[in-house]
């Protein structure tokens, strides 16, 4: 279960690699054009993993004024009014799995090789401390190379690669990525969410 604590910090000012100034926060109620706007430009294959229609403008809408920051966090980056990337901490509340957390993560092409996807899943990261999470997964397609360096350089290690395992809306396969990493809980979130 999220703690509040772990959201105090947001909005919260940074630059990009190149200097670029950002401002990361939580998805917000008012946010929907400037959401579908964004997933509108990232390419298809890397959309994948998002398990409903976003050319539906109503799921984007449900997304934005019935977030459930417990279950699915999404984090933004954004350069002005324009959302450059968007990343999501998932939480299950029972079973076998509840001291894991899924992220996924997009990047707007125009923002790539800028530490975008580097920024969000590092605040990820120490919110699923704060949470109680032991482990993280994140699922990929295998031609995302960008985000799975990201992911190797902030210390998650490949679990899974399955050939040709997923397909995409034209039928076209792809490899499956699974990678994991370990985090260090601090004692005092031990127990929470599980």
């Amino acid at each position: 279960m999220l703690n509040e604590q772990a959201l105090e910090k947001f909005p919260l000012a940074l630059k990009l690699r190149d200097g670029t100034a950002v401002t990361v926060r939580p998805l917000g109620k008012r946010d929907e054009a400037k959401l579908h706007k964004f997933l509108l430009a990232v390419p298809e294959e890397e959309r994948l993993f998002i398990k409903q229609s976003i050319s539906n403008r109503d799921v984007v809408r449900q997304w934005c004024r019935h977030a459930d920051f417990d279950r699915n966090l999404p984090l933004l980056v954004l350069h002005g009014q324009k959302i450059i990337g968007e990343a999501t901490l998932h939480q299950r509340f029972g079973g076998w799995k509840r001291h894991i957390g899924l992220i996924t993560l997009l990047t707007h092409p125009e923002y790539r090789g800028r530490d975008v996807s580097k920024i969000l899943v590092a605040e990820l990261i120490e919110i699923a401390r704060h949470c109680g999470l032991r482990r993280l997964e994140a699922e990929v397609n295998g031609e995302r190379k960008i985000a799975l360096r990201t992911l190797s350089h902030l210390g998650f290690s490949p679990l899974m690669h399955l050939e040709d395992y997923v397909v995409d809306m034209k039928a076209v396969p792809h490899d499956y990525v699974l990678l994991g990493l370990n985090l260090k809980t601090d004692d005092e979130f031990l127990g929470v969410g599980g």
